[in-house]
């Protein structure tokens, strides 16, 4: 039931983690790795509380970052760069409504400014400590995007993607795939086929292509025939990225993506632990592990890292489907009341997916709120016609009994809200 949900929701992330910007390859020692070092964080005006949080913050994100096997990592003592191949600075403001944190990494064998970001908390409906870990996140996951891209892209243009004819295919076919309709797909998937032909061993390109055409499989726009092929088309496709870029998040995030589209999902959970090597705050990726975990049968694994990927919120874009996936998760374990929340607050961030009306309707069905069972499942056969309890859960190769069991009794709410069995 997840898992199409999941594509739905990703393919546009993984197309946007691409975006990583970087401008020239700094000029790190050959045979080393690059050294990053994170300078104090300092504090406009300085707010003694936000000179407080702005050594936690920094702590916190330096640990982060040291955390990545592919950079070392160091405080350098009074705040000089010293021999470092890039350096992290950064200011961090407590306004009337929120925390605003603003960065730059530069490189000091240049000056070149490398990269620039921001990240804003609103003060109201989080405690200090949530905070504390969305500032850290929000900045830790565009750092390590960032300096991801420095390490395994090279050349790129200030926004990020390959100038020129690759860029505008990539844009293009998204634009074509965002109408959502099989005739937009077929000609988003020509424009990236065409591009790829052109420049076979462009990454970015295929990594797009294998987001295109995982998608067009969820939405059933091949026909069922062809789903085998198609499937094993992605598979060689990301194998062959794998082999040419085996430390670019991109590539890991999509093969992670595939493997548990395709329900290999303890191949999933190895590719996305993975991808946390390189960036540790990467929600898109716990979603995909606590997906695994669940189909798996861990029921009460993969509702700590919706939780977590819920505290990091990032990328923000992919708020709906950790909130998705923990109400999920407490209705399997018959938790109605608990998952009540989740599925209101995704609906309220993406209310046309369908698939937590669905849900919704189970929960409200369990505590024996019929009306508003029935209007949810009426409401979710709108924006998904043609649901039937056969067609509803996803395929069930490589799950657990335990999950089976939960599923089926979940189903079952459904039907008793108006869920045709066939």
């Amino acid at each position: 039931m997840r898992r199409r949900a999941t594509l739905l929701a990703v393919t546009g992330l993984g197309l946007s983690a691409l975006a990583a910007a970087a401008t020239r390859l700094p000029r790190f020692v050959t045979g080393s790795l690059p050294t990053v070092a994170v300078i104090p964080m300092t504090a406009a005006g300085n707010d003694p509380l936000a000179l407080r949080m702005a050594a936690s913050v920094n702590r916190d994100l330096t640990d982060g970052l040291a955390k990545i096997e592919t950079i070392r990592v160091v405080v350098p003592p009074g705040g000089a760069a010293g021999a470092a191949d890039l350096v992290v600075s950064s200011e961090l403001e407590r306004t009337e409504t929120a925390w605003k944190l603003r960065a730059r990494m530069t490189e000091p064998a240049t000056g070149a400014v490398k990269w620039t970001g921001s990240v804003s908390i609103d003060l109201t409906g989080t405690d200090e400590q949530l905070q504390k870990t969305r500032l850290t996140a929000g900045m830790g996951h565009a750092l390590a995007l960032r300096i991801n891209v420095l390490l395994n892209a090279g050349e790129r243009s200030a926004d990020g993607l390959p100038a020129g004819s690759t860029k505008a295919a990539i844009e293009q076919a998204t634009a074509s795939i965002n109408q959502t309709t099989p005739e937009r797909f077929r000609a988003a998937q020509a424009m990236l086929e065409q591009a790829l032909a052109d420049d076979p061993e462009n990454i970015d390109l295929q990594v797009a292509l294998a987001a295109f055409q995982l998608r067009g499989i969820q939405m059933a726009w091949f026909p069922f025939a062809e789903r085998e092929t198609v499937e094993n088309r992605v598979g060689e496709i990301l194998e062959r990225a794998l082999r040419a870029q085996p430390n670019y998040i991109p590539v890991l995030e999509m093969h992670c993506r595939y493997l548990s589209a395709t329900n290999r999902f303890v191949e999933s959970l190895v590719a996305g632990g993975k991808a946390l090597t390189l960036d540790p705050w990467n929600g898109t990726v716990l979603y995909l592990i606590g997906l695994s975990q669940v189909f798996l049968g861990r029921f009460d694994e993969g509702l700590a890292t919706f939780e977590q990927a819920d505290r990091f919120d990032t990328p923000q874009v992919g708020r709906w489907t950790w909130a998705i996936g923990a109400g999920w998760v407490h209705m399997l374990m018959g938790r109605a009341e608990d998952a009540l929340p989740w599925l209101k607050r995704s609906i309220a961030i993406t209310p046309a997916s369908g698939r937590t009306h669905f849900l919704l309707a189970a929960a409200y069905q369990q505590l024996g709120r019929t009306d508003e069972a029935r209007a949810a499942l009426a409401q979710a056969m709108k924006l998904r016609p043609g649901s039937t309890a056969r067609n509803l859960p996803p395929p069930t190769k490589n799950t657990s009994p335990v999950y089976l069991d939960a599923t089926e009794r979940l189903v079952a709410l459904m039907i008793a809200a108006g869920l045709p069995e066939d």
